[in-house]
């Protein structure tokens, strides 16, 4: 049954008008209506629209005061097209039945002066039968329509879901990377910081190269640890397997690509100096979710790769392929979510990444800072 409302201004007003309307139509054609046509009048007008509250309970006041006159039949009518929409089938199929032998009675009351008794019940049953079948078929349309906007909301949250997890792991898995890095950086000034304590007769230009090294590192480790206070939320018990990706894997991570069948067109504008350990692992991972796109919706098609930009003006990451084709499912099935996670890493390293279609291509564009 669709759960109960509080029927609007405009319903109100419409059942009033309507009813209100082909009841004042009814008494009007009466020959020679009298008080209890009037009072019936009156009741269906009322009945209908309670039925708007308690469609059951109106129809059936309407169907028996159909009995008494004719003028309660589209009180009566409209009452069982109501309890069709909103009730359960097995009690529309009661109203209407009742609404056909109250018409019934009503005929042996008040004969219709065209029509003998059967061509009256052939008429009422098939206006009935058509009220019932309308009214079914609008509330199973209504609950269609209700069905799929909750499976809209659904999709939608377990959607949203998805991408925070995304958004949550590789936040994770980048804290990971910069927890090696970190270690890597203190051990680098531990070292220089133990030679400055077991060779104090060292020449003073020694002295200082190693007093430089080690405040370069403390600067930078005090700088990956702020990061890595900002991305880690949770303890994690698993490390790192391995030390993780820089852009001086670049040319292998191209190359293998080149082995599975798909062509990589490599174009480099920027300088020979090192990247920023953070910026160098951002940049890999871009180029690395962009070439398994290319591999999967794109298989054989030459892949576009540019990386311009220098200290100070920013490193940008370009990667263009062609476009599936309509209908074309990718060649490896995946999460949808890569994407995600790698806008969420290029943001927390402080640039920028937009993604399209058109004209045939997808482009991939990342921009990051290059600290001068």
């Amino acid at each position: 049954m669709i759960p109960r409302r509080a029927p609007r201004p405009a319903e109100l007003v419409g059942m009033l008008a309507g009813v209100g309307l082909l009841t004042a139509l009814s008494l009007w054609t009466r020959p020679s209506p009298g008080p209890l046509d009037f009072a019936v009048a009156a009741l269906s007008v009322a009945a209908a629209l309670l039925q708007l509250w308690r469609p059951v309970a109106g129809a059936l006041a309407a169907t028996v005061l159909a009995v008494l006159s004719p003028v309660a039949t589209p009180a009566a009518t409209v009452g069982a097209l109501q309890a069709a929409w909103r009730a359960r089938f097995r009690t529309a199929l009661a109203v209407a039945a009742a609404g056909i032998g109250a018409h019934l009675l009503q005929w042996a009351w008040h004969p219709h002066p065209t029509l003998d008794f059967d061509w009256w019940t052939i008429l009422v049953v098939i206006a009935y039968g058509a009220l019932l079948g309308w009214g079914a078929l609008a509330r199973s349309h209504r609950e269609l329509v209700m069905s799929l906007r909750q499976r809209a909301r659904r999709a939608e949250t377990e959607q949203g879901r998805r991408v925070a997890e995304a958004r949550a792991a590789e936040r994770r898995g980048l804290a990971r990377e910069m927890h090696d890095v970190l270690a890597n950086r203190l051990s680098l000034i531990a070292t220089h910081a133990g030679a400055l304590e077991f060779r104090p007769d060292a020449p003073p230009e020694k002295v200082a190269m190693a007093a430089g090294v080690v405040r370069d590192g403390v600067h930078q480790a005090l700088e990956e640890l702020r990061q890595v206070i900002t991305l880690l939320r949770e303890d994690e018990a698993t490390a790192a397997s391995g030390p993780p990706p820089t852009l001086a894997d670049l040319h292998g991570l191209i190359e293998a690509t080149r082995q599975t069948g798909q062509p990589v067109r490599l174009e480099l504008d920027i300088p020979g100096e090192a990247l920023p350990p953070s910026i160098a692992r951002t940049a890999y991972r871009v180029l690395q979710e962009g070439l398994t796109n290319a591999r999967k919706h794109a298989a054989g098609h030459q892949v576009d790769v540019a990386l311009t930009g220098g200290p100070g003006t920013g490193l940008t990451i370009e990667l263009g392929n062609p476009l599936p084709a309509p209908g074309t499912a990718p060649a490896v099935p995946g999460s949808g979510l890569g994407l995600v996670g790698l806008t969420e890493r290029v943001r927390l390293a402080g640039g920028e990444l937009d993604h399209h279609g058109g004209e045939g291509r997808f482009r991939l564009r990342a921009r990051l800072p290059w600290p001068t």
